[in-house]
Order: structure tokens, then C-alpha cells, then sequence
């Protein structure tokens, strides 16, 4: 049995975004007598073990923490200096861990918040082998200048990769620019495909009740960070200039939710808004349900998992091709050469937002077309079946091959 290490700045279950849930649905399909998975990550809350094992990964937390920390404790002293010390405690406990498990590899989950710490361990354990997974969703030039005071350890998290896997195209040629120049996978993230009777006429009646849909209410939802490159603010700019009964369900939390119900309070939209805070995978699953359409127009964008999962839940997406959603998000204007999957929109663009619900509500034959067509593009490119079996063949198998020709 082999083992390896992962790096990763938060994990389950205070913290589950594209990353997280990546790790989770790859590793739950990795036989545990083929492969051990150990990681370690940030504690933040001191409710949570210090050693935990979640699913298939054995859980090593680190840092500081308090008592269930709200999103304001994170940026108070000591809880905001465990992002940066984490890039060298994470090393320094990696090495104390390696010591009694001899690693065959370890696993980078984000250039930006665990390469660092990957290549310490890269630097003092030369034949260990290495992987460099880029998810990352923020601006490039924003990362960049974030990780400025690292430099040139971040550098060495991309050049001293054995094996980098990208979720994007887009990402794939953020690593080259980095200076990497070895084997390169574009394995994207997937999504869970649910049964087309998973929830039957009583239960979604039961779920417009929790929810707050009336007769004759058009939801949009939007699941995400609520951070300004989601564009959340765009959505709810689009909404004045659409019918009364045209609503948004926000799902999701983060740093600008204040920001946008006080934009929702000064559009006079705020009665047709509806946060959800931070919610668990099944509840994000039920808003979806109930919606009518899925909109994220996002301003950078690493792939998203949120755009897969609402294809496979086949309601209908408004979205922009910003960073690696070109690769696939598509319409006839944007992309003639391929078969639609969602309403193209600009960033920065509520009008276009607002005239693709239009288009949306007027056509349901379209609407029904290009649902089925990005359905069959995510269950049979984006299955999380299909992934695991390629980070197991194409980026573990690697590793341990590269770990032996260097014993």
C-alpha cells in the first residue's frame, strides 16, 4: 500500500468549496488498501479534533483556532496569521509526519496556499514525488501579488512539481508561464449526477414552502463564494430591470455578504433577495432543485464546480467564459463550431444578464435543447468516476513511478 501526503489550507467540515470537494469525491473512490491518504490543514476551530479521519484521509490540523470563529474571527489576531504560518508549519509537520509514515508522495491541493509549504518538503525530500493541483479561482495577477513576500518559494511550488493537474486549459498555461515543464493533466472537477426522480412532487412542494417560492415566482440561484470576483452584485443589479416576480436565492457565504443586502436595500430589491448563508451540500442540492435558472457571471473563474453541478441538475446557466469556463460554457454567438450549453453573458454586465432571463423564460424549447445538451457534457466529461480513475492512472501512478527511479 502506498501512502501520500496531501497540503491543503482548509478542509471538511467547516470548509468545503471546489477544492475541498475535489479531494473528497477523488479520494472516497481511491481503494484505502491501494492508497493512504493523510493531509494537513488548518484547524481555525478548536470544537474540531486536532487528528481526524474523514473518509478516506487521515486529518492532521494545525494552527490556531477558537470556538466556532465566525467569518469576522478569521480576520482578527491570532486566527488571520495562520495563512501565512501555515506555509511553514505545514512543511515542518509534513517532515514530522514523513518520518513515521515514509511517504511515496505528496499532493499539493493550490499553488497559492500549499505549494509553498509542498516545496519545503519537495527541497529536503528530493525523491519524494510530487504533485501541484491548480484550482485556483482568483484573479492571476491578485495571486500573484498576494504571494508576493514568497516569491521565490512559490516559485519552486510550480518548477519543483514532478506532475502538475489543472482543472482548466486556463490554468494549464498559468503553470507553463510559472516555469513549470514537466508532465501537464487537465483533469477538471465533476459533478454528482442525481437520479431524475430524486425528489418527487410532495418533496419539492415541501421545499418551495421552506423556501419562500409562491405560484408564479421565477428563482435564480446563484451558488458560490460571496466574493466580488462571483459577481454576485451583478445579479442583484440585473434584477430591477426584470418583473416583480423574478427572484434570486443567494446561496453560499463569505466577506461581501453585508455589502450585498445593502445593494439589495438601495435597488429597493431587497424583498426579492434571499440569503442562505453557508448551507451543507444537500441543502445547495435543494435550492437548485426548485430554481429556475443558475447564474454566476463571474469575473475570474478557475473552472467551477457550481456551473457542472447545475448542468447536472439541468436547469438552464447564465454565465461568462471568463478564465476556465471557456473550456466549457458555450453559445452559438461566442462558439458557432460548438453545441450550446449556456447563456454567454459579459462581465460586469447586469442588462445582458437581465435580457438572457428574458430569453430564458420566452423560449422553453431552447431552454430545453441546450439543458440536455449541457447535461450529457457533464455526465460524460465531468463524472467523478471517471476522474478518480484518472488522478489513480495518470497523476498517483506517476508519482510512485517517479518515487522508485529515485530510490
Amino acid at each position: 500500500m502506498k501512502k501520500i501526503l496531501i497540503f491543503s489550507l482548509a478542509y471538511y467540515p467547516d470548509v468545503v468549496s471546489g477544492a475541498e470537494v475535489a479531494i473528497k469525491e477523488i479520494t472516497n473512490r481511491i481503494d484505502p488498501n491501494d492508497i493512504e491518504f493523510h493531509m494537513v490543514t488548518l484547524r481555525f476551530d478548536s470544537t474540531l479534533p486536532k487528528i481526524e479521519k474523514i473518509g478516506n484521509v487521515l486529518i492532521y490540523r494545525i494552527g490556531f483556532s477558537r470556538p466556532n470563529p465566525t467569518m469576522a474571527d478569521l480576520r482578527k489576531f491570532p486566527l488571520h496569521l495562520n495563512k501565512f504560518l501555515f506555509q511553514f508549519t505545514a512543511a515542518f509537520k509534513a517532515m514530522s509526519l514523513h518520518r513515521e509514515y515514509h511517504y511515496d508522495g505528496i499532493w499539493a491541493m493550490m499553488a497559492h496556499s500549499a505549494g509553498v509549504p509542498a516545496a519545503i518538503f519537495k527541497i529536503c525530500n528530493p525523491k519524494i514525488g510530487y504533485v501541484l493541483t491548480l484550482q485556483e479561482g482568483d484573479p492571476i495577477p491578485e495571486i500573484e501579488r498576494t504571494v508576493r513576500p514568497l516569491w521565490p518559494l512559490f516559485t519552486r511550488a510550480f518548477t519543483r512539481a514532478d506532475v502538475v493537474q489543472v482543472i482548466s486549459s486556463f490554468l494549464g498555461d498559468w503553470a507553463r508561464i510559472r516555469g513549470f515543464t514537466g508532465p501537464l493533466e487537465l483533469i477538471p472537477n465533476g459533478a454528482s449526477l442525481p437520479p431524475a426522480d430524486y425528489y418527487s412532487e410532495a418533496d419539492i412542494k415541501i421545499l418551495k414552502e421552506k423556501y419562500c417560492k409562491k405560484k408564479g415566482d421565477v428563482f435564480i440561484v446563484t451558488v458560490s463564494r460571496l466574493v466580488e470576483k462571483n459577481a454576485v452584485d451583478d445579479i442583484i443589479r440585473a434584477l430591477p430591470l426584470l418583473h416583480q416576480n423574478i427572484k434570486v436565492l443567494i446561496v453560499g457565504g463569505g466577506p461581501d455578504e453585508e455589502a450585498l443586502k445593502q445593494l439589495a436595500n438601495d435597488l429597493n430589491v431587497a424583498e426579492r433577495v434571499k440569503f442562505t448563508g453557508q448551507v451543507d451540500r444537500k441543502q445547495t442540492a435543494e435550492c437548485r432543485m426548485i430554481s429556475d435558472i443558475f447564474a454566476r457571471p463571474s469575473r475570474s473563474e478557475g473552472m467551477g464546480n457550481s456551473f457542472a453541478s447545475a448542468m447536472a441538475s439541468r436547469i438552464p446557466i447564465i454565465a461568462t467564459q471568463e478564465g476556465g469556463l471557456i473550456d466549457f460554457i458555450f453559445d452559438a454567438k461566442h462558439n458557432p463550431d460548438k453545441e450550446t450549453t449556456a447563456w454567454v453573458v459579459d462581465r460586469d454586465s447586469p442588462d445582458q444578464i437581465a435580457e438572457a432571463v428574458k430569453d430564458i423564460l420566452t423560449h422553453p424549447e431552447q431552454v430545453k435543447k441546450v439543458v440536455s445538451t449541457a447535461y450529457k457534457l457533464v455526465s460524460e466529461e465531468y463524472n467523478w468516476d471517471f476522474i478518480a480513475r484518472d488522478m489513480h492512472e495518470k497523476v498517483f501512478k506517476r508519482l510512485f513511478a517517479f518515487n522508485h527511479t529515485n530510490l
